[in-house]
């Protein structure tokens, strides 16, 4: 079965497609594309994970579907709501 195991970065982004077997879970789809290949700092047993922008809790049990796509996300640079007050202060600088 395809699946795909997406990673993106500012300035660089890699999709792989990937044949797994039946019953495949996320984290073993993850371990099998070699993430940490194209970005280092990536480690595939602790990733958080996702599939089309939908967090997934157990990614060590929950199976794969024919045509999915796991998403691997970063850890956050600043907490989006100190984001929002960084920008509304900036705001009424202006």
């Amino acid at each position: 079965m395809r699946v795909e195991v997406a990673y993106a970065l500012p300035e660089k982004q890699k999709i792989i497609v990937l044949e797994v077997e039946e019953h495949c879970t996320v984290r073993d789809a993850v371990r099998q594309s070699n993430i940490s290949v194209f970005f280092p700092d990536v480690d595939p047993e602790t990733v958080k994970v996702g599939i089309f922008g939908k967090a997934i809790r157990n990614p060590e049990e929950h199976v794969l579907k024919e045509g999915e796509r796991v998403e691997l996300y970063r850890e956050l640079q600043v907490d989006p709501k100190q984001a929002r007050a960084n920008r509304a202060a900036k705001a009424s600088k202006a």
